[in-house]
């Protein structure tokens, strides 16, 4: 498979697939505009951004969830500066505090997928199919070994070195871009 395409399959971390069980963009949506108010692209950005990236609303998702909480009373509609902006009503409050421990769950699933959502960067694309090689490769060794302690601790040892490069390496990274960038504010 070409790992360029492989981010564009929504088959990359946990529970990929479908995003929002039913009535949970309702209640996402219902959080956000709890939180503060908001007109719908507005929503749209502060929803993708509360899921890491791992979860794009469309307009035709958005947009009808947006008319659905109107209809029930949930939230109201204000013309301000040209834009729709979406106001919580208080029986939209009192639908946030019943569904408090469901929207907890939306967004820690939000936080644990949205972990996995920079597999959708165009240079994490790069190095998806050697990855994805290194844990077959340890995989089958483990597999081949047949349960044997010495091989599996051999392997996890490997994967927790390499595991610490890649972190340095990271770290290292961070550093660099920081100075570039205090650089270019000094001149």
């Amino acid at each position: 498979m070409n790992p360029r395409r492989f981010a564009d399959l929504g088959g990359v971390g946990p529970g990929s697939g479908r995003f929002f069980g039913a009535g949970e963009l309702r209640l996402a949506l219902l959080a956000l505009i709890a939180e503060r108010p908001g007109h719908g692209y507005e929503l749209m950005s502060r929803l993708e951004q509360r899921c890491g990236g791992a979860y794009r609303p469309s307009a035709g998702a958005v947009y009808p969830t947006l008319q659905q909480l109107e209809d029930e009373g949930l939230v109201t509609l204000e013309i301000t500066g040209g834009r729709k902006v979406f106001h919580i009503d208080p029986a939209g409050h009192d639908e946030v505090d019943r569904q408090r421990a469901t929207i907890e769950r939306i967004w820690a699933r939000a936080d644990e997928r949205g972990e996995w959502g920079m597999f959708r960067d165009p240079e994490a694309a790069e190095i998806i199919g050697p990855a994805l090689r290194l844990f077959k490769a340890a995989v089958s060794a483990v597999a081949h070994a047949h349960g044997d302690p010495v091989v599996v601790d051999q392997v996890r040892d490997i994967l927790r070195d390499t595991t610490r490069e890649l972190q340095q390496l990271k770290s290292d990274a961070k550093r660099r871009h920081h100075r570039r960038r205090r650089g270019r504010h000094t001149d």
